[in-house]
């Protein structure tokens, strides 16, 4: 199963590594879940959610170590975007990499994401 992406502020990933776990950013804990973005999904969730913003880590996650609690939900407008129904384990973590901006204000993605 591919790869799914959080964007997450370096502070908040931080504490995630400092305790072990990751209960998700404040958005998620509003929403039940924690929002995850496929690969060709994640530079529009940049731009539609973190424009601008700066100290920023994409963490890449192996969806298939997340088992049932991960779903598959109809979102923004009607793709179906991957969201966790409990903690993110960091055993599932494959990377975490800086989320730069670049001189256009917009973010940066490695080249396996083509953006």
């Amino acid at each position: 199963m591919p790869l799914i992406f959080k964007i997450c502020p370096r502070a908040l990933w931080r504490e995630a590594e400092g305790s072990g776990r990751f209960t998700g950013a404040p958005v998620d804990v509003a929403d039940g879940f924690i929002h995850f973005s496929t690969a060709a999904q994640v530079p529009e969730t940049a731009a539609r959610h973190f424009a601008g913003q700066r100290d920023l880590l994409l963490v890449a996650v192996e969806a298939e170590a997340l088992g049932e609690a991960l779903r598959f939900e109809p979102s923004r407008g009607g793709d179906l975007f991957p969201h966790l129904y409990g903690d993110l384990p960091l055993a599932a973590v494959r990377s975490v990499a800086e989320l730069a901006l670049g001189a256009d204000g917009r973010h940066v993605f490695p080249k396996e994401i083509g953006a």
